[in-house]
């Protein structure tokens, strides 16, 4: 009989973050779509303008991005501050973490249950996926506040000029990175989405597969927090 050890892999707060993200996500994507195509306004008898529907989509899609950023912030810091766990220590290009990411990265697609390391923390497999995923969400950042201030043509805000400047500063290299037009951002911002959606389903394609394979728990985690190594 095989024992197992009980092993704690994320904090209340990590949990919490993790759920705040997977809902901002889902209300980011369909806000984000009617945003790109009204497609929900021919089940509203009355006109969109009465409604504001538009507007309403845009405030939640706002905000839903301004929480997906303080969390990405919070979990940069907690990146390498983090007294429970620091990542940026599995991205270290070291022989000990290319190692263990060719291990994963080979089980994974081979189906294999072979394990060779330490799988009670996080591989350095599953950091560098996460990592981009953060990359990710920066990029959509600053392409969506590029459309964001595209609309406050005359240089002002609410809240008076200096916001919009800060933006045009911040963001307006997007523009020639992208192709050179706001039309290039829009898509673009556009197709980052459906690549972040892809990383959604691989990430929870992943945790199932470790806990399939591996046996240990895996997709308990951002539920209690805990995990099961085998002794």
């Amino acid at each position: 009989m095989k024992k197992y050890q009980k092993v704690k892999r994320m904090t209340l707060f990590m949990r919490l973050n993790h759920w705040v993200v997977a809902l901002c996500m889902v209300a980011a994507v369909v806000t984000g779509f009617y945003i790109g195509h009204p497609y929900y306004q021919t089940l509203i008898n009355e006109p969109a303008v009465q409604k504001y529907v538009m507007a309403w989509n845009r405030w939640i899609h706002f905000y839903a991005a301004i929480i997906f950023d303080v969390s990405s912030i919070v979990i940069a810091y907690l990146y390498f501050f983090s007294r429970f766990e620091k990542p940026v220590k599995k991205l270290i290009p070291n022989a000990k973490n290319i190692k263990e990411f060719w291990e994963v990265f080979i089980n994974l697609i081979t189906l294999n249950r072979v394990k060779r390391f330490d799988s009670s923390h996080e591989d350095s497999f599953h950091v560098v996926f996460f990592t981009i995923f953060h990359l990710l969400l920066a990029w959509m950042l600053l392409t969506g506040l590029q459309l964001y201030v595209h609309g406050l043509e005359s240089g002002m805000s609410s809240i008076g000029s200096w916001w919009p400047w800060i933006l045009h500063v911040a963001t307006d290299w997007t523009v020639p990175v992208c192709g050179g037009t706001k039309m290039d951002v829009r898509y673009v911002h556009h197709l980052t989405m459906y690549i972040i959606l892809v990383w959604i389903m691989f990430h929870i394609y992943y945790v199932v597969w470790r806990t399939i394979f591996w046996r240990e728990g895996d997709i308990a985690i951002v539920f209690g927090g805990y995990k099961f190594k085998r002794g």
